[in-house]
């Protein structure tokens, strides 16, 4: 058994969220851990497409996290960490097969605007300027120059160097042992302890669990996705493309499988192609129906895609909270235990926002945004 270690924060969660509270909890001064039972990036973000939308987000308290992760990944981006987690302000092009697809994509683009977002309206013969291999006869479509893309591993990686944090991974933690009066006091791996006073459940699909461990409920539950991979190709597809009807999949309560087109190319060659959604526990088992729905809605938004080859196939696991929203801020149910955990398949994209509420709450400043909406005990509260 190794010597406790202690610091200020330990966060719990090695992905791309707990990189991100890594890095602005140590700029605001604090020594953090951060520990994981697996590798960085070793959930969640290592199984995701890499998404910083505002395009999908319907206006409220998450498009108001988008839009200040937006502004954070590009001022890091512009403080040199751009390339390194492969970081592209393409864009998003929301395509609409119908009229009536076109008419709701319209509704949510005003208010959108609203809300801050820049939408600009494309008319179908416009299209082919965006995106000329796009299939023809589509109804039209929404741009959205503030989407952009990252690496997520690279990203995970690259915040917790820049953080300067120390690193604990292949610990598992046991408990969140708290105080006589209920405070946190740590947490016991099966490696030692780490002893803080104050925690950050930034542990994804497993956030229940470690909120278990500290003896607070919090409804976490894993959603399915797959992603296909082509083989690497000449750029065809410049930005974040995807169908209107993957906003209303995302904000979906059903468990069954849903799957709606979106593409986009990387830099590497290879185009992704999402994204389903389903609710089938931990299975990671191939879905041949995921798949080919996947391979038929590319093929429908990009024709050319039909005689490209699907090289593998990868699978995560959206951690779904079941109003939609992630849990971040500090839990009255325990002293000094903060969630940031939650964001089914928005965490890449919402890390950087979520990084810094989290930063604010530990050093007790303003946060940028009203945490009401995001209190992770909202789920137990009773009704008045």
């Amino acid at each position: 058994m190794s010597e406790p270690l202690t610091c200020d924060v330990v966060v719990v969660g090695a992905g791309v969220v707990g990189a991100a509270c890594a890095l602005y909890a140590a700029r605001a001064g604090l020594d953090v851990v951060v520990v994981d039972r697996g590798a960085v990036a070793g959930g969640t973000t290592g199984a995701g497409e890499g998404n910083l939308l505002v395009s999908d987000k319907e206006p409220g308290p998450e498009l108001e996290l988008a839009l200040l992760s937006a502004r954070l990944w590009a001022e890091l981006a512009r403080e040199g960490l751009g390339k390194a987690v492969e970081y592209e302000a393409k864009g998003g092009v929301v395509v609409a097969g119908t009229g009536g697809a076109l008419a709701g994509l319209e509704e949510l683009a005003a208010g959108q605007r609203a809300a801050g977002v820049e939408a600009v309206p494309v008319p179908p013969d416009r299209l082919p300027d965006l995106e000329p291999y796009l299939a023809p006869g589509l109804a039209g479509g929404m741009h959205y120059p503030q989407d952009a893309q990252v690496m997520p591993a690279l990203a995970a990686a690259h915040l917790l160097r820049a953080s300067n944090a120390r690193l604990v991974t292949g610990r598992e933690v046991t408990a969140v042992p708290r105080g006589p009066g209920g405070a946190v006091r740590g947490v016991r791996t099966d490696r030692g302890d780490i002893h803080a006073p104050a925690v950050v459940n930034a542990a994804g699909t497993w956030g229940g669990e470690i909120a278990a461990r500290a003896g607070v409920s919090l409804p976490v539950l894993p959603r399915r996705g797959f992603v296909l991979v082509t083989e690497p190709l000449p750029p065809r597809i410049r930005h974040k493309v995807y169908a209107a009807d993957y906003v209303g999949d995302v904000a979906s309560d059903s468990a069954a499988l849903q799957t709606s087109p979106v593409v986009e190319g990387t830099p590497a060659g290879p185009v992704l192609i999402g994204a389903s959604r389903e609710r089938v526990g931990f299975d990671r088992s191939l879905s041949l129906p995921a798949l080919r729905a996947l391979a038929a809605g590319a093929t429908d938004l990009f024709p050319f895609l039909a005689d490209v080859r699907a090289l593998r196939t990868y699978v995560g696991f959206r951690p779904y909270l079941p109003d939609h929203l992630p849990a971040i801020g500090p839990d009255p149910r325990a002293p000094g235990l903060l969630h940031a955990c939650g964001h089914e398949g928005a965490g890449i994209g919402l890390a950087t926002g979520t990084g810094r509420l989290i930063a604010q709450a530990l050093t007790g400043q303003v946060p940028d945004l009203d945490l009401g909406p995001f209190r992770p005990d909202r789920f137990t509260e009773e009704a008045e």
